[in-house]
Order: structure tokens, then sequence, then C-alpha cells
């Protein structure tokens, strides 16, 4: 019989998470409840507080003892990051499912994200709008907004709470059983002015027996990518588009972090970069540019992204942040440049084309990465079938 976990502040909200446990059993699943409270539970729980404060040698009566709510958060945060895996490595659920506030979201989504893609993980949340991303992160976790608060059960909260285990049940009791053709995984990065390069590399690896999986450079994408690569899942990376490295330095809204390029590095993955879309910042609507950038040059990509071309000190410091994270490289690491354009609007006659700025970029990299990095020129613009294919070729060489 599968079994569902249930993480809750049982001391606080012991009648909605008994609600939650009902429906799961009137599903036929059996339950595996996990207090995340600080004091009393409602019910009896399957893990009690103490055992979860334990996992980080964290005593939970001196917590209550001192009534430190921040404290007990934190404790309780890190004790189930730490012991929500080792219970799903021995077995003991298959899917877990949470609800609350920015209390309750907040210690069970960094748990949540601890297991592996692919287990059903969901809260009910009150946060569940907006910008989501310190919950969900790199994960699969699914956020299902509350509508009303968690607390009490209503007419609403009942419906929301009844789909929300019905929909973590179905995926319990059905799981794809994905059958892997056996192929060797590769990651690329893409951005819409890079595509032409993406489309055209993607199909030559794949004629050749790879899959590709293709990351859109937004900040998460490339984030996504790096834990993936962690993860152990690929086995070589196209990243040909670099892009978020610009957001990083300058100030955009699409970082993917200071340590980006850094997962194949430290890990020894075959890698073939390139400086994709090197030539721009982004940022939101027109109106949403940082008044520190006015005079720039803008591009309007559409209504939602304001693009801000590079100057050559911006890129500077880009090139000089791509050329130390390459030089960490325990595996074979190639970086290609292409010198006649760095995206769709970086050629000749195009809004960004700016040879003077993208001659410092590829100056600065040139003298920046060590010899173990090799260097490939090539006359051509980022998207020219000859450029990706050249990269594609490569990567192949590389495996």
């Amino acid at each position: 019989m599968k079994t569902i976990a249930i993480i809750g502040t049982l001391d606080t909200k012991g009648r909605e998470f008994g609600f939650i446990k009902q429906l799961a059993e009137e599903r036929g699943l059996k339950t595996f409840c996990i207090n995340t409270g600080v004091f009393e539970p409602a019910f009896e729980a399957d893990v009690s507080n103490a055992e979860i404060a334990a996992a980080v040698g964290a005593d939970i009566k001196a917590i209550v003892a001192a009534r430190d709510r921040a404290t007990a958060t934190d404790v309780i945060s890190r004790g189930l990051k730490v012991l929500l895996p080792r219970l799903y490595a021995e077995g003991k659920f298959d899917g877990v499912i949470s609800a609350g506030g920015s209390g309750g979201t907040s210690m069970a989504a960094p748990a949540m994200r601890a297991l592996p893609i692919g287990v059903p993980k969901m809260i009910i949340s009150t946060m569940a709008s907006g910008n989501v991303s310190q919950y969900v992160d790199t994960s699969d976790l699914i956020m299902v907004p509350s509508i009303v608060d968690v607390e009490g059960l209503n007419d609403i909260s009942k419906k929301i709470f009844t789909n929300a285990v019905n929909a973590l049940c179905g995926m319990v009791s059905y799981p794809s059983e994905v059958k892997s053709e056996g192929k060797p995984l590769l990651a690329a990065t893409m951005f819409g002015v890079t595509t032409p390069c993406i489309k055209a590399a993607k199909e030559y690896l794949e004629g050749q027996g790879y899959d590709v999986l293709v990351f859109h450079a937004t900040g998460a994408g490339g984030k996504t990518m790096e834990s993936l690569i962690e993860a152990g899942f690929i086995k070589g990376v196209l990243d040909m588009t670099t892009t978020e490295w610009c957001d990083e330095i300058v100030g955009g809204v699409l970082t993917a972090g200071p340590h980006r390029l850094e997962a194949a590095a430290k890990a020894g993955v075959p890698q073939v970069v390139s400086v994709g879309a090197l030539d721009m910042v982004n940022f939101g609507p027109w109106d949403t540019v940082p008044p520190q950038f006015a005079g720039r040059k803008l591009y309007k990509h559409n209504p939602t992204v304001t693009l801000m071309r590079t100057s050559p000190e911006e890129l500077k410091l880009i090139g000089g942040a791509i050329a130390d994270k390459l030089n960490m490289a325990a595996g074979k690491t190639v970086l290609m440049l292409p010198l006649k354009g760095v995206s769709a609007i970086d050629v000749e006659g195009a809004p960004f084309y700016d040879a003077e700025a993208d001659a410092v970029l590829f100056d600065t990299l040139r003298k920046g990465v060590k010899e173990s990095v090799e260097l490939i020129e090539l006359d051509t613009d980022i998207n020219d079938p000859a450029f990706a294919v050249a990269a594609a070729k490569k990567l192949i060489e590389l495996l």
C-alpha cells in the first residue's frame, strides 16, 4: 500500500492536518505524520518534533522552554531537511504533502527540495503566488494556493485540501514508469536570441545518439542545470548561453547567482562553453529599468522584458568572471568565441551590434583563461549553423 507523508504543525493546525490525513486514508492510502509544531500535538505523530530537532543536535525541550519561535523554526527546518530524505530512503513514504503560511512553508520546503526529482511533493500555501523561487528553487515541488488561510476548515479550505490530496494520491498511486532509452544525457543552454544555435547543435547531437536537455537561461534555468550536473545526471554540457552572468554582474533580473559555471568544472564533466547573449542585461517592463541606467541603449524584447546593451567596462568584468570559473575545471573544457556576434541582435545591422564591446569581451577571455582551457575562435556569429555544429562536434570529441 502506498504511503503519504504529512508534514505539519500538529500543535496549532491539528484539526486541519487531521482532515488531510482522513482524506488520504479514505482514498486507500496509508499516512505517515511528521510533527513540525513546537508544543503539544493535537494527535500523535509518527515522527515527533524532538526527533526532527535531534537530527541537527538540538533539544526541543530547551527550545520550548525559551519560547523562541525564530529559533524553533530554524531548527525544525534544518532538522527536517536532514531527516526527510533519510526517511524516504528507508521506504517510509512515497509522496509528501504539507500546508501552511510563510512559517510552515519555509520549514517544509527545504526538506522537500532535498528529495529526489520525481518524488511527488506538494505544499498548500498562502505564499503560493508571485515569486515562489525561494521555496521551489530548482526542484519539482508543487505549490498550491490556499486561497484562504490554512487555519480553519470551511467550504473553501476543504475544497482546496481535497483537490490537493486527490492530486497527490493520483501521483503516488499511478507513478510514471518512464523507460530510459539509455542515451547519454547532455545539457545545453538557450535564450531566444541563441535559439538557432541550440536547435542546430541539438539536432546534430541527437542524430549522433545523444539526448539533449535544453535549459532556458533565465536564472532558474541555469541553476536547475547546475543542480542536475551536481546530481550526476549530465554527461556533457553545451553551455552556449552564459547570459546569466550579465545579470549577476550588472544587476539584472535573471541572475543564476555567483556559482553559475561551477558544477561541470568541479565534477569534471566535459563542457563546451560560449558567450551567447552576453550583449544584454535583462529587466522587466520598460518603466522598471533602474534610473542609474538612464541613457543606456535599451531594446524592448516584449512587453515584459527590456534588454540593456552591455558596455565594454561591464563586459570586462563579465569576461573575467567567466574565465575564473572555467579555470576551475577539473575536466575537459573548451571555450568557443563567435567573432561576428554573440546573439541574434548583436550582428552587423542589428540593434545591439557593438564590435568594440565584443572585442573587449573576447580579449578579456583570451587573456583570462589558462592553457588548460582550449580556446576556439570562429569567424561567424553564434547562430551560424557552422558554429553550432562545430560546438556539437567538439563536445562529442570531449566525450
